[in-house]
């Protein structure tokens, strides 16, 4: 299939890239700085854009069968708009051209649930920690872009996944509409997800709707995953 990945210079969607072209996809790659990409391969494209100009989003959503946004933004103080803006622009481009297939990704946390059987001092004291202060404008703009595609035509997923780490290889991860047990998600298995959401054996499954992926083996611990993730 042909399939555009935005976002696709960071870690998650360098992955999807490279599990997508494995497959036998054809990759159209969006991102600001090209040169930088680490892929290569006859299937793969390079488009130099940012997900903010609306013309240059049209040029790379063109002649698509299915679209990924893996974007994201480190915490931080500052006002965030990158999910919502690229959301709308991504969803008018699908929408002139004809293109029905979109995933992308947030938070588990946007469930609004504690996750199945966490402990009391995670639920109350850490994790809103995290949403509330570390990372408030990130989600405050995941719930932007949600409502947006809530309220589009598109045959959109939106992936949640838990604290993100990273893995040598995939595993027999886990998906729900709810949120699951555990607090972590493998890059290559929320990867895999978005993959199989937007040409695989999920693509017709889960449509409109939510969906938690969560990784269930060699997990690290919690004070690792928030020293390498929130602090660098």
């Amino acid at each position: 299939m042909k399939l555009v990945i935005f976002g696709a210079n960071g870690p998650t969607g360098r992955l999807a890239t490279e599990q997508a072209l494995a497959e036998g996809h054809s990759v159209t790659v969006v991102t600001r700085r090209p040169d930088a990409f680490p892929l290569s391969g006859p299937l793969l494209y390079l488009v130099r854009a940012d997900v903010r100009d609306p013309e240059a989003v049209e040029h790379a959503v063109a002649g698509q069968e299915a679209v990924i946004s893996t974007l994201g933004v480190p915490y931080g103080r500052a006002p965030v708009t990158v999910y919502s803006d690229g959301a709308a622009h991504i969803v008018k481009a699908m929408t002139r051209h004809g293109v029905r297939r979109l995933v992308c990704v947030t938070s588990t946390v946007l469930f609004g649930v504690p996750a199945p059987g966490e402990t009391l001092l995670f639920r109350t004291v850490l994790e809103p920690f995290i949403t509330r202060f570390l990372g408030r404008t990130v989600y405050d703009d995941m719930r932007r872009m949600e409502a947006l595609l809530a309220g589009t035509d598109r045959d959109w997923t939106v992936i949640r996944p838990a604290g993100l780490f990273d893995a040598s290889a995939m595993s027999d991860y886990r998906v729900a509409e709810a949120r699951l047990p555990g607090r972590y998600t493998a890059r290559a298995d929320l990867a895999n997800a978005l993959l199989r959401h937007a040409v695989g054996d999920l693509s017709d499954r889960h449509l409109r709707t939510f969906v938690d992926v969560r990784t269930t083996d060699g997990v690290p611990g919690f004070l690792d995953v928030i020293r390498k993730e929130a602090f660098g």
